[in-house]
């Protein structure tokens, strides 16, 4: 198999047949074999009605969640189940332009592990989505390094090898391309076209930017210290462990000129930071103990499959 597309589903019953008519109308362009993964993350409409009505194309491939578990789990599970050597990652919402993909796909075939899609003429509201989409990209690139200039676009192509190296979890999914980093995968990103939503509703808001912002501390977190949590909460005892010190010697000084016992503040506020010292060593150790358990027992999916349809069982 040379290309698979997956395209997790919520709620898009309106336009499952139009996203599958125009990627269908480039993939036959194209000399390649493909397949069509689309994931149903338990839309309450009848999206997957929709998806069974093109099942009768052995290229779809549906799969079929239990019950909403997010857009991360639909992408993990699409990402587990492709057979593709380019897997290509995109929204089902007809935002996304199927005519892309032939672009991506040259840019993987030039050398690229990862491409990533810039909506350069995003056609979005721009306080609600576009002004905390460009605050978050800011902050993403600051802290990650990465140079990627839209991780927001969903329209995205891998390299097999890379992205099934990649555990997913919580909503990680933004962020594939900084894990991908990691790994040393050799990145860019290319403008590709934008629409406006036609049916649906728009599963983003402005609440969104604070969970990114949330999940970007956490990615940053996994990046330096996922194998050594010991050192960033070793960093944070030391600091407390300095300031007991000096705070300790500020009131050695006033005991020792005073002549007397001090019961003040500053006794209490010495034992504070000596405690948070030996508080946050305790979460390093708790925290190395749960990273080994972690990665010895990390096989358990973040989803859990009512069916598959038109694949393989082997």
């Amino acid at each position: 198999m040379d290309i698979s597309i997956v395209l997790p589903v919520y709620n898009e019953q309106e336009n499952i047949p139009l996203i599958y008519q125009r990627l269908k109308s480039v993939l036959e362009k194209i000399n390649k074999s493909y397949e069509i993964i689309f994931v149903n993350d338990g839309s309450k409409d009848n999206s997957y009605e929709e998806l069974l009505k093109i099942s009768t194309d052995k290229t779809v491939k549906i799969i079929n969640f239990r019950r909403n578990f997010g857009q991360t789990a639909a992408m993990a599970a699409g990402i587990d189940y492709a057979q593709g050597e380019i897997i290509i990652l995109m929204d089902s919402d007809l935002q996304n332009d199927p005519e892309d993909i032939p672009n991506l796909i040259t840019k993987i075939e030039e050398g690229y592990d990862v491409v990533s899609g810039w909506r350069k003429d995003r056609k979005d509201p721009f306080f609600s989505r576009k002004l905390p989409s460009m605050i978050a990209n800011m902050l993403i690139k600051k802290i990650s390094g990465v140079k990627v200039k839209d991780l927001g676009c969903s329209l995205k192509a891998y390299k097999k090898d890379v992205i099934k190296s990649i555990k997913l979890y919580g909503d990680m999914h933004r962020f594939i391309p900084i894990y991908a980093s990691w790994v040393g995968a050799k990145i860019t990103d290319i403008p590709v076209k934008h629409h406006p939503r036609q049916f649906g509703k728009s599963k983003y808001g402005i609440s969104r930017t604070f969970k990114v912002i949330i999940d970007l501390f956490g990615m940053k977190f996994l990046g330096s210290y996922s194998t050594k949590p010991m050192h960033f909460f070793g960093k944070i005892a030391g600091i407390h462990f300095i300031f007991a010190i000096l705070w300790g010697f500020i009131y050695l000084y006033r005991a020792i000129n005073s002549k007397r016992f001090l019961t003040d503040e500053s006794l209490i506020l010495v034992f504070l930071l000596w405690a948070l010292t030996i508080l946050f060593i305790g979460f390093g150790l708790l925290a190395e103990i749960m990273v080994r358990v972690y990665h010895e027992a990390q096989d358990k999916p973040i989803y859990i499959i009512k069916e598959k349809i038109n694949f393989d069982d082997k």
